[in-house]
């Protein structure tokens, strides 16, 4: 799976920090939420389920310490993580690595390089996540779930694989020919264009008014999934 379309929570107590990382993130096609205290994080923590955690040390009130044990013992969560501090000493880094980070990054920092560090623990442990989040539609293969703002949805089971084939696919024109293939490659019986377009019409129906307009529609061709 492509690591684009994955869910990070960026858990930071400075405002412009934060949306300075979530604005890179974003532009570079991750699904990203932020909070800036140890009970904000836990709350989203629960809510969001993300694929990838970003962790600042030094919070207001809980320390990204007890969060980063919260996640690793109490949820028993093996998310990949990053710890963000101004500690810079290496027995500060090697505590928190013990700990259970994935990788840590002392300020200051370029955001560019704070991307390129995601990216690369995203690839190292890309067997860790499997869901697909963009624009706040998460879907879950192994569970066969999808939620719109962390309300599940209900889908048949083509419906679920139509959108799951459409968010592999972020941004690429899927023609319905191709959509039909994927379907329905086991069965022998004739299913026509039209029935795609009663799928898509229904998903949208599902995701809502303004999540539905996520998947266009390519006159003439078929449908794209708008990721970014």
């Amino acid at each position: 799976m492509s690591i684009r379309g994955q869910s990070i929570l960026i858990v930071e107590d400075d405002p412009n920090i934060l949306e300075i990382i979530k604005h890179y993130l974003v532009f570079h096609g991750y699904d990203v939420w932020g909070a800036q205290s140890g009970e904000e994080a836990r709350k989203m923590f629960l809510e969001i389920d993300p694929c990838f955690v970003i962790l600042d040390l030094m919070l207001p009130g809980e320390s990204g310490e007890s969060i980063c044990r919260w996640i690793r013992k109490d949820m028993q969560s093996n998310v990949p993580l990053i710890m963000v501090t101004a500690k810079a000493a290496e027995d500060e880094r090697i505590r928190g690595l013990q700990m259970g980070a994935d990788d840590y990054v002392v300020k200051p920092f370029s955001a560019k390089e704070l991307v390129a560090r995601v990216e690369t623990v995203l690839r190292r442990t890309e067997n860790r996540c499997n869901k697909i989040t963009y624009q706040g539609i998460t879907l879950k293969p192994n569970k066969f779930e999808v939620k719109v703002n962390t309300e599940v949805i209900d889908l048949t089971h083509h419906e679920f694989q139509l959108l799951y084939y459409l968010m592999r696919n972020p941004d690429q024109i899927l023609s319905r020919e191709q959509i039909l293939n994927e379907l329905y490659s086991t069965q022998e019986k004739f299913v026509s264009y039209r029935t795609v377009d009663v799928h898509i019409s229904k998903i949208r129906e599902k995701l809502g008014a303004e999540n539905g307009n996520l998947i266009e529609t390519v006159r003439g061709v078929g449908y794209r999934f708008v990721a970014y």
